[in-house]
């Protein structure tokens, strides 16, 4: 007989026996699913009544293999919270299985530049990663980069600027290693003439004078720059149109006779530079007669060694040099005319006060050189053109640049002496070239103003006035 018991627990509704396998499937969510328990569907079946057995249709004959109900297919693999990626779990997706899949996501760490492609997954359109073009948009983009890239060329270098038309994929890139701030430097110096210049070499013509407490180092710049900013203010104006009985030969014999006075007193030369100086300026400011114009000169040489010598000669000299031909009141008075007008300013840069720096800015100058300097420079003095033309810097430097071209001496000009003087070598042509021409002057036999050339032929003086001129200048007269 068979068993009623059993007959009526094999007749439970199909769709109760899913739900079983259902309500077991989602009480493992947390956790990996194992298969029903065999225990629930017997292996072998009873036989029904009628003596025929259950036909097993829907049933494996082992549970073991068998899978629920819901995987039809929709199950993915996912990790548990906080868990590492498991491969080989399948559960039902449900809205909190979907939440996990976005937290587990977002958890993911994200590589540093770098985009990972996203692949998109569209009902009956094949799987293609977002962001990657597809064949006929890449041929699309190509034609129109190809196209767009036409760069215009304009070379930095060159005067005419050039204009070429280069695809970017014909380009070829050098590598230069020159930026825009280096070529646009590049080109200011050029346009300033800086470009490949040699360095400048200034050599410290003070150096040697450190420990002399004389020769103010510390302030010997100031000094000099100084004496150009104010050289201009105590320098003689043309006065020769507003002198009716003095022309530019009339002075140059009065400075020849100075040079004469100032030899035989054996004076030091500041005050041969100072003494024509403050006759000058007088002459500017005063109209002198004939007949006073010698007491001026002596009265002039008298108030220059008072200021610029230790033994200054008494006035009785001066009346022994003249011969008489004036008496002790007489220069007395017009000593005191000069200062007054001269407001009793004497201290004002003569060329000698430039002439001794430069010299010493020639650095390698000797004897001779220094000898033939002050011997341009006292034919300059004699000249009135070019005392009232050049200022006694410029007077200074022009001697300098002559007796160096007259010796020789090369290079003519250093950057030494272009930083101490302020003058290039073409603002001295000029002047220079006047020197030059006194110097052929000086020895000419119908040259009778011959004091300075006389004072330089002397052993003492190197004998300097007796050596040709500067042939290689323009010589011209300029008397």
């Amino acid at each position: 007989m068979p068993n009623k018991k059993l007959k009526h627990h094999i007749k439970l509704p199909r769709h109760l026996i899913a739900m079983v396998f259902m309500k077991q499937g989602e009480s493992n969510q947390e956790e990996d699913t194992e298969m029903p328990n065999r225990d629930v569907i017997p292996k072998n079946l009873p036989k029904v009544v009628g003596g025929g057995e259950v036909k097993k249709k829907n049933v494996q004959a082992d549970g073991r293999n068998r899978r629920a109900l819901g995987d039809i297919g929709n199950l993915v693999t996912v990790p548990a919270v906080g868990a590492k990626l498991q491969t080989n779990v399948s559960r039902p997706i449900t809205r909190r299985l979907a939440s996990q899949l976005t937290t587990a996501k977002g958890q993911e760490p994200v590589q540093k530049n770098k985009k990972k492609p996203i692949v998109e997954v569209t009902k009956g359109v094949a799987a293609r990663k977002v962001g990657v073009p597809t064949k006929a948009e890449a041929t699309k983009k190509d034609y129109v980069k190809a196209k767009a890239e036409i760069i215009t060329v304009i070379c930095p270098d060159e005067d005419v600027k050039t204009v070429e038309e280069i695809p970017l994929n014909v380009r070829t890139v050098k590598k230069s290693g020159k930026t825009l701030t280096s070529i646009l430097t590049a080109r200011s110096k050029a346009a300033c003439g800086l470009s490949n210049k040699p360095r400048i070499q200034i050599v410290d013509i003070d150096a040697a004078d450190v420990d002399n407490h004389l020769a103010a180092v510390e302030y010997v710049e100031d000094l000099y720059k100084f004496y150009k900013h104010t050289e201009d203010e105590h320098r003689p104006r043309d006065y020769m149109d507003s002198q009716p009985e003095i022309n530019a030969r009339v002075r140059a014999i009065l400075v020849d006779w100075l040079i004469e006075a100032h030899k035989r007193f054996e004076l030091r030369s500041e005050s041969l530079y100072l003494t024509v100086n403050i006759m000058d300026r007088f002459l500017s400011e005063e109209t002198v007669l004939g007949r006073e114009l010698q007491l001026l000169c002596i009265s002039s040489m008298l108030i220059a060694c008072k200021y610029e010598e230790i033994w200054a000669p008494e006035v009785n000299d001066f009346l022994t040099i003249t011969d008489n031909a004036y008496v002790r009141d007489q220069i007395l008075v017009m000593e005191k005319a000069i200062l007054g007008k001269l407001e009793w300013y004497l201290t004002v840069p003569t060329p000698y006060v430039f002439l001794v720096r430069y010299i010493k800015a020639a650095v390698l100058s000797d004897q001779e050189m220094e000898n033939m300097t002050f011997f341009l420079a006292e034919l300059g003095l004699m000249n009135y053109t070019t005392v009232i033309s050049y200022c006694p810097s410029k007077l200074a430097a022009s001697a300098v640049y002559a007796a160096r071209s007259t010796l020789n001496k090369s290079p003519r000009w250093t950057d030494t002496l272009k930083h101490h003087t302020g003058y290039s070598e073409d603002q001295l042509m000029e002047c220079a070239k006047q020197l030059v021409s006194f110097h052929l002057d000086s020895g000419a036999a119908e040259n009778k103003l011959k004091a300075v050339y006389r004072k330089f032929s002397s052993p003492d003086r190197g004998a300097v006035s007796l050596l040709p001129p500067a042939r290689d200048l323009h010589i011209g007269s300029y008397r």
